[in-house]
């Protein structure tokens, strides 16, 4: 373990750095209020598609530390994808009371434990979304980015019931951290716990299952942040939960980015890894499509992580994509306004928080 001078000197580096820059830019995203009793004490936005199907998807994105969920968006494009396609997407947000450098408490033990602290809260943003809009329980995805991607990570171990697929994107295994200098340790790529730890760790974050989410990785060769050790070992955490172990993935390589994919015994690809060549820290975006722009941790490659993973769960082949007028039409209107809970729904959100055990 490092010394605890190492991690404050690290601590200083992250509180020196610049503000994110998408945050001064006009949001699309609206304030979810009143989803539960919010343990975590987290905020939370969300963009609705001015045409929503009739069941529509959900994928939940959560930033990285330093962002915020509008910055992410601004570079990421998940709400303009989300436009053009008709799904939903929330996005918790961090806030400083609970970490100075908005990082989601990937490494907390309240924090990281099913129905406690943050994870809890995440959940019961989940919930009320999903009551509100009449969300399809079997489209709901999540993602994030670095501390975002570990947590998307815990969510997944915590309550794989909920999601249909994951994408971890420079992020870490479950549960192997409690501490600062531990989490600092595991980003570097040590002590990082054996195959058979991290698959224990897993299996014991949530009631036994018989199926489990999809679950992709994606991290650059050249991350100095967070050690590309991390994200063999996410496979590996993940191996044992889809029975893949033993199982040679299928490769292939296109335009430096080398993809690993793991199927079952039905044929589909359960678990994948996208190792881009020569990609720092951050998530892989393609600033020359209208929806992605680069910044801090948002990093122009040329590819559109956004897209790629959109596509991989089905939310954009599933629905029709509109014509290209209305597009342009939407693509200049007001944020959608956010739900008033105030009315009978407040109560009908409630009751489906209670049913699933987030409200008491």
């Amino acid at each position: 373990m490092r010394p605890l001078s190492d991690t404050i000197a690290r601590l200083s580096r992250l509180n020196r750095r610049p503000p994110f820059p998408s945050d001064a830019l006009p949001t699309r995203l609206s304030d979810l209020p009143n989803f539960g009793s919010n343990p975590g004490a987290l905020s939370a936005k969300f963009y609705a598609p001015s045409e929503p199907p009739k069941s529509p998807g959900l994928a939940v994105v959560l930033h990285g530390c330093t962002q915020t969920a509008a910055g992410y968006d601004g570079c990421a494009g998940w709400s303009k994808l989300a436009e053009e396609y008709g799904f939903y997407v929330l996005f918790p947000q961090q806030r400083r009371e609970n970490n100075a450098n908005l990082c989601f408490n990937w490494f907390e033990k309240g924090d990281t434990v099913r129905d406690h602290g943050e994870a809890m809260s995440i959940r019961q943003m989940i919930e009320t979304l999903a009551a509100k809009w009449k969300i399809d329980r079997k489209r709901i995805f999540i993602t994030g980015l670095s501390a975002g991607g570990a947590m998307a990570n815990v969510m997944l171990a915590t309550y794989p019931e909920v999601f249909a697929g994951g994408a971890i994107i420079a992020g870490l295994p479950y549960g192997v951290a409690s501490t600062v200098p531990e989490a600092f340790d595991r980003m570097r790529g040590h002590g990082v716990p054996d195959r058979n730890k991290l698959q224990n760790l897993l299996r014991g974050a949530a009631p036994t299952l018989t199926t489990w989410p999809s679950i992709s990785v994606w991290h650059g060769t050249a991350d100095q942040t967070v050690s590309a050790v991390n994200a063999t070992a996410i496979v590996d955490q993940w191996r044992g939960a889809h029975g893949v172990e033993g199982y040679p993935p299928t490769v292939t390589k296109d335009e430096g980015v080398v993809r690993q994919d793991w199927h079952n015994e039905s044929g589909q690809v359960v678990l994948s890894y996208h190792s881009i060549d020569g990609m720092g820290h951050g998530t892989p975006v393609d600033a020359s499509n209208e929806r992605e722009n680069s910044g801090p941790f948002m990093l122009d490659v040329g590819l559109s992580s956004t897209s790629k993973i959109a596509a991989d769960w089905g939310l954009t082949p599933s629905f029709e994509r509109r014509p290209q007028s209305t597009q342009v039409q939407t693509a200049h209107l007001a944020p959608p306004i956010a739900p008033d809970l105030s009315s009978g729904i407040k109560q009908t959100i409630e009751n489906a928080l209670r049913a699933a055990g987030l409200m008491k």
